[in-house]
């Protein structure tokens, strides 16, 4: 074999491994194209109930890989939806948390199956000084007012979860310098029995709510109803000495001036029982006059 044809066979060996080793490389350390796909999320930190509109959403593409199944990939499947759970800025809606499609939004959408929102009245007297907030536990407590004699309170509900403080749906951080209303409205959830024993007791009292710790779950069977006889141990017991009358007691004053009861100054000891009644006889003797008494 001549020196021409050796020097084409190892110029094309030497092609051909050049070649390969090319391959090699470009398959080990040049960078992947990945399947990307696009996906939206949400523009800042949203509550639970939010509406969401074109303010609230952005476009991200992640890669087809490790985008979640459930993500909402198409703009127009979020608009006007509210959320179910709070989310965080930028991180990828789902149709998971994500109230139906069937006009059921805002906060209403949020409120479990077999539950209701039902609203009272309360102040910083009655509602724990303002630390009620969103997603607390509370006990409800009713307090039908009048005399001492006929003032009661009981607990009527517990643990149960407030929906929102006002149009708050979200607890957030207490400002203990700003002003607050005298005044404002919390949404409980309560069962439609509940429900209406609630409105009873907002028409014919006054409503508290005590707040309690979320973990604990405890129930007292039978709550006991605390009357006036917890404050004035003597109301409703005979007391010794005379008796004296309020003169903030309505009844009290009821009773003198109907005459079912006389004034205390009024009332003295019952007489003492009549003499027996006596026989007179004059005896005279001689000159002398005398008067016998007998008794009968």
């Amino acid at each position: 074999m001549d020196r021409q044809k050796l020097l084409m066979i190892f110029g094309g060996a030497a092609l051909c491994a050049t070649l390969l080793t090319w391959f090699l490389w470009s398959r080990t350390a040049a960078p992947k194209t990945e399947a990307m796909t696009t996906v939206w999320a949400a523009t800042r930190d949203l509550p639970a109930g939010t509406k969401l509109g074109k303010a609230h959403l952005k476009e991200v593409r992640l890669s087809t890989k490790d985008a979640p199944a459930a993500a909402v990939k198409d703009q127009a499947a979020a608009l006007d939806r509210a959320l179910l759970y709070p989310v965080s800025a930028n991180e990828t809606l789902t149709t998971v948390k994500l109230s139906s499609a069937t006009g059921i939004d805002g906060v209403p959408s949020i409120i479990a199956a077999g539950k209701r929102a039902v609203s009272v009245q309360i102040a910083d007297a009655s509602g724990a000084a303002g630390l009620i907030q969103p997603r607390a536990h509370v006990d409800v407590l009713f307090t039908r007012t009048g005399s001492m004699a006929e003032a009661i309170t009981t607990t009527i509900l517990q643990d149960v979860t407030v929906l929102s403080v006002g149009r708050v749906t979200e607890a957030q951080n207490m400002d203990t310098k700003g002003p607050r209303p005298p005044a404002q409205a919390v949404t409980l959830l309560v069962t439609p029995e509940e429900a209406g024993k609630l409105e009873l007791a907002k028409n014919q009292g006054k409503i508290s709510l005590a707040l309690r710790n979320p973990l604990d779950a405890s129930r007292v069977e039978e709550p006991m109803a605390v009357t006036g006889d917890a404050l004035d141990p003597y109301l409703g017991k005979p007391r010794k000495g005379p008796r004296v009358l309020s003169v903030r007691d309505s009844k009290a004053w009821a009773r003198l001036t109907d005459g079912d009861e006389e004034p205390v100054a009024k009332k003295l000891p019952p007489p003492p029982p009549p003499a027996p009644p006596k026989t007179v006889v004059d005896v005279y003797r001689g000159e002398k006059h005398v008067q016998e008494v007998f008794n009968k």
